[in-house]
């Protein structure tokens, strides 16, 4: 039953990636909104749903190291493995903003969750707890990113907006609606059976949330990055991946932490520093060699540095 659970499970966060791109991008185009604004916000959230599913109910039920892991270990899929697969199949280009705002808004909130997580180092406490308090900080930075987006969106700046096939409202509608039902369902469908399967093979918690948990819960970002990216339409899939990101830190662990603090165990500072460095590796390859583009070289260094980790992480 795992395997039809995480076969089926991936078959409908596709057909919901699909759907959700599709509609989105409609929209997009008959609000007058870029790409961008639209990946940061409403395919961001929507692909965010697994996470803040998953780390809710976890940190309710006193799993910590399951709803951090799944946080920081979908933050650095979607950073390293995402973008990596996406830009080598696409190249990946980004507008200026990208390239000199939302992703040193990516930089500092990964900072922001290291300095949260280290009251052992910092303070010299007797466990690392990601408290109400540091949920509400959190969710105050959340705040600041949403009302930054919205900004974005009345200026309108937008550069190399793609052709867009312009539906109906009705069916974009539709289509954005079954799109994330597709995608929350699809991915409780692939956690619950790669969690049953990783678990048979008694595999720690924390390792379950970095990985399996953290993979599962990122596939929608991952199938609407490569769908946006070939259907041309790159600034969706930066804007998703970085929009997710900071949904991710900010809104998902926020609310976690807020409603019950999180105890840190098997999280370490080399994977909160993983985090940090892959946020910095995606803006020096945007800044350098083709700048305000991501190669396919480039691209396939990342999802090697994510294997890198991964190996690390079950040796």
């Amino acid at each position: 039953m795992d395997i039809v659970a995480l076969i089926g499970g991936l078959l409908l966060i596709l057909v919901g990636a699909n759907a959700l791109t599709d509609g989105a991008a409609s929209v997009a185009k008959r609000f007058n909104i870029s790409s961008l604004v639209i990946g940061l916000t409403i395919v961001a959230f929507g692909t965010s749903a697994p996470e803040l599913t998953v780390s809710i109910v976890s940190a309710l039920k006193g799993s910590a190291d399951m709803a951090i892991g799944n946080v920081v270990g979908s933050n650095i899929f979607n950073t390293l493995m995402i973008v990596g697969c996406t830009a080598a199949i696409v190249p990946i280009g980004m507008n200026k903003g990208t390239l000199s705002k939302e992703i040193p808004l990516c930089i500092l909130a990964s900072v922001v969750l290291f300095i949260c997580g280290n009251d052992v180092l910092i303070n010299g406490a007797a466990q690392n707890t990601i408290s109400s308090s540091d949920g509400m900080l959190l969710l105050c930075f959340f705040a600041i990113f949403l009302g930054y987006t919205f900004a974005i969106a009345r200026d309108g700046n937008s550069e190399g907006e793609a052709e867009i096939k312009l539906m109906p409202v009705w069916k974009s509608s539709l289509f954005i609606l079954g799109g994330l039902v597709g995608l929350i369902y699809g991915g409780q469908f692939f956690v619950n059976g790669a969690s049953g399967i990783a678990r048979s093979l008694g595999v720690s918690e924390s390792i379950i949330g970095l990985t399996l948990v953290a993979g599962g819960t990122s596939l929608p970002e991952l199938a609407t990055s490569v769908v946006a990216a070939l259907k041309k339409n790159p600034e969706m899939a930066i804007g998703n991946v970085i929009g997710s990101n900071l949904f991710n830190i900010f809104f998902v662990l926020g609310c976690s932490a807020t409603i019950s603090p999180l105890n840190m165990q098997g999280i370490t500072n080399i994977d909160l520093g993983v985090l940090i460095g892959s946020c910095v590796l995606l803006y020096l390859f945007g800044l350098f060699i083709r700048k305000r583009t991501i190669t396919r070289i480039e691209g396939i260094v990342m999802v090697l540095c994510y294997i890198a980790y991964t190996a690390y992480l079950i040796a």
